[in-house]
């Protein structure tokens, strides 16, 4: 029997309400053209994606980005269901209420069960909250960016002279710990809710050991492994009822290099699998939560004049249709879905899932998932 979520129309960030029984992950990636990723050729790059989770996938092959093509302005459409036209790098705040502030309001759910973990800076803490100011106090996320303690860690080596310290991950650790314990977490444009001093405290712990996997792992040391170690870490002491996750490794792109941004779809589809292999084994997760994964836009056509896949300017089909992946018992059955939907159906879809409206979204809600 279905559970049904009680709504809380006067919920508090500082009075937890009962949980409800469903876990909701959005995993949102950076630029990547269909070519590269859910086509003929294009399959090589994403194994795991392809071969292990789409069988068992509601597939959405035709997702569109309407709206600005900007990473602030695309993941705020997303989480709004509204387009939105701001500034790009998240100097302001969303216009419309967030998939956050519905579920915290409507639901009651505390500041510790709801999260976003981003690999993109410059989305801003203010992604996590809007400026409608539609609910009164805020109702926003907890926002994290592990990349920015990386770059704070490597700038403050160079400044020190201690740049050979960078070359080995041993020295890294220590590096790392050390910029986290001397700065504030605004200082790397984190913001942390609810009761202030205990919580930072188990974010540092958090944030500690995800900084030792990280060093000591077989795997890539970049951006997007560190998002992940911290966002294990998170869901593992959490258990956060909803969680955004953005990785932006492929946003190599913009450098020029095409092997390299292959080389980030290949580490995102690897980090994407591992994800779900967490939802799978964590019991606070399996068999109660729906993982959904898209990309912001695609990119910019091959010989267009503003650079191909460097960049995503145009107003072609190649960055204008994406695709989004759902996983989890809420998928009715896999199947694949043609027809075009928009990227503002997913915050009132996934809004219903979650128990709540989004009373100011635009978009509809899609079918295929059991709400």
């Amino acid at each position: 029997m279905e559970q049904v979520i009680p709504k809380n129309l006067h919920g508090s960030p500082g009075k937890p309400a009962r949980r409800p029984d469903r876990r909701l992950i959005v995993v949102i990636t950076g630029g990547v053209r269909r070519q590269e990723t859910f086509s003929d050729k294009g399959k090589v790059n994403i194994p795991h994606l392809y071969g292990d989770l789409l069988p068992s996938a509601l597939f959405y092959s035709n997702l569109r980005n309407e709206g600005v093509t900007s990473h602030f302005n695309s993941i705020s459409s997303i989480l709004t269901g509204t387009w939105q036209r701001v500034d790009g790098w998240g100097n302001s705040p969303p216009t419309a209420p967030t998939l956050f502030e519905y579920a915290r309001q409507e639901t009651g759910l505390p500041a510790s069960e709801v999260w976003m973990v981003s690999s993109n800076k410059a989305l801003t803490d203010k992604i996590g909250a809007s400026s409608a100011q539609a609910f009164g106090p805020p109702y926003g996320a907890n926002t994290i960016f592990p990349k920015a303690l990386l770059i704070a860690t490597v700038e403050e080596a160079i400044r020190k002279g201690q740049q050979r310290n960078m070359m080995h991950r041993e020295s890294v650790q220590s590096e790392m710990g050390s910029v986290l314990q001397s700065s504030d977490y605004e200082g790397l444009g984190w913001n942390v809710f609810g009761e202030r001093q205990q919580l930072d405290r188990n974010v540092e712990a958090s944030v500690q050991s995800a900084i030792q996997h990280f060093v000591h792992a077989n795997a890539p040391a970049t951006g997007d492994q560190l998002t992940f170690f911290v966002t294990v870490e998170i869901m593992r002491r959490y258990s956060p009822s909803l969680l955004v996750v953005n990785f932006s490794d492929v946003e190599v792109a913009h450098f020029g290099s095409y092997s390299l941004h292959l080389t980030g779809i290949l580490n995102t589809d690897r980090l994407v699998y591992e994800l779900w292999q967490e939802v799978e084994s964590n019991p606070e997760y399996r068999g109660r939560t729906l993982m959904v994964v898209m990309p912001e836009f695609g990119r910019d056509p091959d010989g267009s004049s503003t650079n191909g896949f460097f960049n995503h300017r145009s107003n072609d089909e190649t960055l204008r249709a994406v695709w989004m992946m759902c996983l989890g018992d809420p998928v009715r059955r896999p199947q694949v879905i043609d027809r075009p939907v928009l990227h503002v159906d997913v915050c009132p879809t996934l809004a219903r899932w979650l128990g709540c409206r989004a009373t100011e979204s635009v978009g509809g809600s899609l079918a295929g998932i059991i709400n």
